[in-house]
């Protein structure tokens, strides 16, 4: 990575940055609530690559945010230039008819410290703190709680709202996989029109008290789980929004 620092001041991380548990949970909500999980370069038919350098230049430089491949590859780079161990992982995200998509459709990471950790910032609204990689534990995290169970071969990450059922997120295995992996299922989000990333285009980011989201035309707010949304009438209104909430800019 060519400027750490600018990396840091990007999340706004001001704290410690030896390779420990306590690190690793505030990079991961920093990085939270900084850096947006969007897909609006897909929509400008700009390419997205699987190149960890042109990932961190997009987050870091750019100021922007992206999908999986492209939060999750930056933040991997981040994790390894500070000295942590940094698997990738590739995960199935469940459909309705109860199949799962097809391997490498979501990137997600290990972290291996004195125990392994889960760590995720670009799946959307999940967890904002890396869980512990320990099977049939739960873990709360603000109104949520969040678990790891394992079934047939592969472990599922499974989240829980307040008063309701666990609901399965997504399942992955441990086996190591490379950037380059993930190239064709990226490909394939960007042009397919079965691909729900070609579909709509969504800005969204996690706040202290719950999450801000642009989806099409809508602003959405959601605090403490109740949600106020507004309509954006105009491509101006639009794109001033997403610089007002993001410190995006086209």
């Amino acid at each position: 990575m060519t400027d750490l620092a600018a990396y840091l001041a990007r999340i706004h991380y001001t704290g410690s940055t030896a390779a420990s548990h306590d690190t690793l949970r505030a990079l991961h909500r920093a990085h939270m609530l900084s850096v947006p999980f969007e897909n609006l370069d897909i929509g400008l038919g700009r390419k997205i690559r699987c190149e960890e350098e042109t990932l961190v230049r997009k987050v870091v430089e750019l100021r922007r945010g992206g999908f999986c491949y492209e939060l999750n590859g930056a933040f991997a780079a981040l994790l390894r230039e500070l000295g942590f161990q940094v698997t990738l992982l590739s995960a199935r995200v469940p459909r309705d008819d109860g199949s799962h998509s097809p391997e490498f459709d979501h990137l997600a990471l290990r972290v291996d410290l004195d125990e392994a950790w889960l760590a995720d910032v670009g799946f959307g609204d999940s967890f904002v703190e890396p869980l512990r990689l320990e099977v049939g534990v739960e873990q709360p995290q603000n109104r949520r709680k969040f678990r790891i169970v394992e079934e047939d071969g592969s472990l599922h990450m499974e989240m829980a709202e307040p008063g309701k059922d666990f609901k399965r997120q997504y399942s992955f295995t441990l086996t190591p996989r490379k950037l380059e992996d993930f190239a064709g299922m990226c490909h394939y989000h960007q042009t397919s029109p079965e691909s729900p990333f070609t579909r709509k285009s969504v800005c969204s980011m996690a706040t202290v008290d719950g999450r801000i989201t642009i989806a099409d035309r809508r602003l959405i707010f959601t605090r403490n789980g109740q949600k106020e949304e507004s309509g954006l009438g105009s491509e101006e209104e639009w794109r001033e929004a997403l610089a007002r909430y993001f410190g995006v800019v086209l």
